[in-house]
């Protein structure tokens, strides 16, 4: 169930992003929650075929409300090209002391093996190149893949990662943008769950549009005295 925003101060900072056919609403409530979450920011994935752009996902983050009074420890101040240019900020997102959800809603049909082979490939190449990649870290990927084996996403489905400061990353699936109530599988693997967001605003992004609304957005957010999205 999405939940809307309480106050009207809010109401014009914190707003919902539309990409493609696929809403981003404003405020969420993760499966498995009660709490809301703030939309940080979502951009378009694609893949360049035959000097053309295919778009084939869009990707949005949301984060606490914490997520916020944690960055500004660090980066309130900063400017926007500041923290775009940043890898340190993308880090503090991705490692920071708050829960995470991210949705990736589907543009174009995709199948969940082929989706997760790619996905399951780029999180494996990042934890290799961090170091991070051992016996734990092969076991998660294998039952992160067969979480994904019978998953079929045509276009407005969404799969949803919900990642905790402790290292779990929860796995739901939709046949279109309304969020599950409850995980389809968790996986207790923090190199796993950190690599999912690290391979999309990381230093190799597969969503520089992402990364760029995430400065953005954040950067408006960290202005704002007593931020607060009215739970």
């Amino acid at each position: 169930m999405f939940h809307q925003i309480k106050t009207k101060k809010m109401a014009a900072s914190i707003t919902g992003i539309t990409i493609e056919n696929l809403e981003f609403p404003a405020v969420v409530t993760p499966p498995g929650s009660t709490n809301s979450y703030f939309l940080g920011g979502a951009g378009v994935r694609g893949v360049f075929i035959d000097g053309g752009f295919l778009k084939a996902t869009g990707i949005s983050v949301y984060l606490e409300e914490s997520a916020i009074s944690s960055l500004a420890l660090k980066w309130k101040g900063k400017t926007e090209a500041e923290l775009l240019e940043s890898l340190d900020f993308y880090r503090d997102i991705i490692k920071g002391p708050f829960e995470k959800l991210i949705r990736g809603g589907k543009i174009i049909t995709l199948d969940g093996r082929e989706y997760v082979r790619k996905v399951s490939e780029n999180c494996i190449a990042f934890m290799k190149s961090d170091g991070t990649y051992n016996d734990e870290e092969e076991k998660a990927i294998e039952k992160f893949r067969q979480a994904f084996q019978e998953q079929h996403f045509p276009p407005g489905s969404s799969v949803f990662y919900k990642q905790s400061p402790n290292g779990t990353l929860g796995l739901s699936f939709s046949k279109d943008g309304t969020i599950p109530e409850d995980e389809h599988s968790v996986i207790d693997n923090k190199p796993l769950s950190e690599s999912v967001l690290e391979t999309m605003i990381g230093e190799i992004p597969v969503s520089p549009a992402l990364k760029e609304s995430l400065a953005t957005r954040i950067h408006e957010f960290l202005k704002i005295e007593n931020f607060n999205i009215g739970n």
